[in-house]
Formats: structure tokens, C-alpha cells, sequence
């Protein structure tokens, strides 16, 4: 299928048609444990001599599914789906990071990673360098021999910042450290960031790719052309002996392209244990089906809201990509197709008591801790999503103590302006 387009992938990609299994959509394996064929089948099993399933903490049939249609939209080698995003980034980085190492990340995070990456990653010994994701200087400055990985968002949370995802990857690349990019926030189909160099795609499938707001989830995305032979990446080239020796980045034959994410199966979700629900990966196979037709409406409804709030009297100033005049234009342009994302950030006039009158006031915007819902949300970070990080590193974050945040969704688009202009009426 990899001539296909995406809107068909979107539908069709990881679904085998089977004899056995004539059902048109997707079965729901709600199973804890499968049917070996004998003794040795399980052995191999076991021993990663053969490929297949034994218990669905590590894989399960319907999860396949997602995980390879998820692989064709993005154009990787190979998926893993697991319990929720956080997990995803998670296990992104101790698959390959260990107390001694350190990794470099953009400091225009969403506030759980940010947590995740300076007050839990150093419980591991593993060190994060903080860098603005706009100064190539300081990003490659950051790198020592001691990286592991370059960290960033492909739109930052809640910044709205677009980096130059050519220019990091080159130098990563110079000194042999891949790119991993969470892509929550443009979904494959803005934006390819394997297409750009990036090594590693993560995603919340709870945001816009499930897009109903009704199952957590994340995904691991492998594009499989990274050289993980240098002996730097100890996990992947020393013998594991929780698998009798084997070096994932050199024993695994043809699978040795996608030895990070098998070791990522085997090791941390096997023994871990962040694994995603039949249940929930179902539900995210139904909200990618229609992932294109609601990208573009979410980016056409984003871009006339925030056109509509840059004239605004009550409104201080806007981000959105897609402005001619915003600073991350020129990048989004360039990087991004067919929109610019749902995502709309402003700074209220009056500051963080009126944004707070302005939440208080919204009534077809939901004020929920989430985005990428078909509906409209909204939530004031400071206070909320970001409050972990205190004001310092708010600013670092460029996050403002006015801003609201706003995920705009498919309704109307009439309906959505009037209920902004409603609430910035009484703030």
C-alpha cells in the first residue's frame, strides 16, 4: 500500500483481509493470553526467534492493527502502541538513555514532559540540557558525547513554536543522535517529520488522531534508518540477558532496522507495562479514519479564530502558524501541508484575572485539561497544565501568565466566534 495516499491508508492500512476472519471492521480482541501450537512455538516465542503473540501487556491483534496503519500514515518502518503519550515519551527515552546520560530538549514543552524530563528522568541519572528549539547554536552546543537523543514538539505546548526540523536534525546527525518529535500536535497529516531527518515520532492518540476525546493512548514510531551500531547506545549493543544475550541492534537479522522499538516491545513494555487497551486501540483505528477530513477543518475553523482575534479590542496578542506575521510562519510553511493545526493561543487584555472571567464565560468551549477533541476547549495553563513548572521556567517555556489556550474544533464556525466574543465581552 505505500503508493496509496493518505486518506486511503488512513482507512485501510494494517487490515489484512482473511478467510477466516471475514469481518469487514476491525475485531475488538478483548484477550489476555493466546493459544500456543505446541511447545516449541512458545519457546521461540519466548526467545524472539519467531514473531507473534503471548500476551497482550506486549501485543495484541487489534493493537497491530493501529500500530502498522500508524506506521503507513507517517511513511516508518514500524509502531508500538501504548497505555497513554506520556508513556510513549517515556519509554522513548530509557530505551536507549541510563543513569550516567544525558539528553538535549526543547524547552517549549508540554508541562508533564517538561516535569517527566528535569524532576523524573534525574531519579534514573539520566540529565536533560534545556535549549530554545529556535537557537541551532545553542542546541548544538547543548550536545555532548554523553546525548542520547534531541527531544522536541513539532508545534510547542503552549507556545505554538515551530522549529527548523531540517537544521536539528543535521547537526544531530553530525554528532550521531537521533531526533525524536512528538507530533501530537500536526499529526501526519500536516506534517512527516521522517520525511525531515527525525529518527523517532511519538503521538498522543488521545488528541487529535483519536479526536473524540474518549480514550488515552500513545504511539512509538520508528523510521527505521537509524544506525544504532554505535556502541554509545548501550542498551541496544550490549548482550541483554533477559534475552539470552541477544544485542538488539546487531542480532536480529533483517529485523535490525527496527531493533529500538522491538527492544522497546520486549523490554520496557513487557516488563513495565504501559500496554494500551484492545478496547482504546479500536477506538483510535474509528477517529483516524476520518483524520484528514478533521484536520483540515480544525486548521480552516483555527486560522479564521485567530484571524478573528488579532482585530479583537479585548485581545492583547495572538499566536497561531498560520498568521502571515507570526514568528513561526516561515517554518510552518515550509514544514507543514494542508494547514496549520487546531491550535490557537492568546493573551487577554487585563491579564490572568480576565483570562480566568474569560474561561468562567465560555459556553460552547468545554474547560477541560485536554485538546484535539472535535469539540472546542479551552483552558487558562498557567494555572492548569503548566502549573508544575514555576515562573521562570513558564517564561523559558513561553508560556505568559495571560495566555489562554485554546483547541478549536469542527463546529461551526459562526458558532465558535460567537461564543468567543461572548466571553471576551464579560472579561
Amino acid at each position: 500500500m505505500a503508493s496509496q495516499k493518505f486518506e486511503t491508508l488512513a482507512l485501510h492500512a494494517g487490515q489484512v483481509k482473511s478467510e477466516t476472519d471475514p469481518s469487514r471492521a476491525v475485531a475488538v480482541h478483548r484477550t489476555t493470553a493466546y493459544n500456543f501450537k505446541d511447545a516449541a512455538h512458545a519457546a521461540n516465542l519466548f526467545a524472539l526467534k519467531e514473531l507473534g503473540f503471548i500476551y497482550t501487556r506486549i501485543m495484541n491483534p487489534t493493537q497491530e492493527v493501529l500500530e502498522n496503519r500508524v506506521a503507513a500514515v507517517e511513511g516508518g518502518a514500524a509502531a508500538l502502541a501504548l497505555a497513554s503519550g506520556t508513556s510513549a515519551i517515556f519509554y522513548s527515552i530509557i530505551n536507549i538513555a541510563s543513569h550516567g546520560d544525558e539528553i538535549v530538549s526543547s524547552s517549549h514543552l508540554y508541562g508533564g514532559t517538561y516535569t517527566m524530563f528535569h524532576d523524573i528522568l534525574p531519579q534514573f541519572g539520566i540529565t536533560t540540557k534545556f535549549v530554545d528549539p529556535l537557537n541551532l547554536q545553542a542546541l548544538e552546543s547543548a550536545i555532548s558525547p554523553k546525548t542520547k537523543a534531541v527531544f522536541l514538539e513539532t508545534i510547542g505546548n503552549p507556545s505554538l513554536s515551530v522549529a527548523d526540523f531540517d537544521g536539528i536534525s543535521a547537526i544531530a546527525h553530525k554528532h550521531h543522535v537521533p531526533v525524536i518529535v512528538d507530533s501530537t500536535f500536526t499529526t501526519p497529516y500536516l506534517f512527516r517529520p521522517l520525511e525531515h531527518g527525525v529518527d523517532i515520532v511519538v503521538h498522543s492518540l488521545t488528541k487529535w488522531m483519536g479526536g473524540h476525546g474518549t480514550g488515552i493512548g500513545g504511539i512509538v514510531v520508528d523510521g527505521g534508518k537509524f544506525d544504532w551500531t554505535d556502541s554509545k547506545f548501550k542498551t541496544m549493543n550490549e548482550p541483554d540477558e533477559s534475552y539470552h544475550g541477544i544485542r538488539f541492534a546487531r542480532d536480529l537479522g533483517p529485523l535490525n532496522p527496527i531493533g529500538y522499538l522491538l527492544r522497546m516491545r520486549v523490554v520496557p513494555l513487557r516488563n513495565l507495562g504501559a500496554a494500551i487497551a484492545p478496547d482504546n486501540a479500536w477506538i483510535f483505528l474509528q477517529g483516524i479514519e476520518t483524520l484528514s477530513l478533521r484536520m483540515e477543518r480544525h486548521s480552516e475553523n483555527a486560522l479564521k479564530v485567530a484571524e478573528h482575534l488579532v482585530k479583537h479590542p479585548k485581545v492583547e496578542w495572538v499566536r497561531y502558524p498560520g498568521l502571515a506575521n507570526d514568528p513561526s510562519h516561515a517554518n510552518a510553511k515550509k514544514y507543514f501541508h494542508g494547514g496549520f493545526g487546531g491550535m490557537v493561543v492568546f493573551g487577554i487584555k487585563g491579564g490572568m484575572k480576565a483570562g480566568e472571567r474569560f474561561i468562567n464565560s465560555v459556553q460552547l468551549f468545554s474547560h477541560v485539561a485536554n485538546v484535539g477533541d472535535a469539540k472546542s476547549l479551552a483552558i487558562h495553563p498557567a494555572s492548569t497544565t503548566h502549573s508544575q513548572l514555576n515562573e521562570v521556567q513558564q517564561t523559558q517555556a513561553g508560556l505568559q501568565p495571560e495566555l489562554v489556550r485554546l483547541s478549536i474544533g469542527i463546529e461551526h464556525i459562526d458558532d465558535i466566534l460567537g461564543d468567543l466574543d461572548n466571553a471576551l465581552a464579560k472579561s
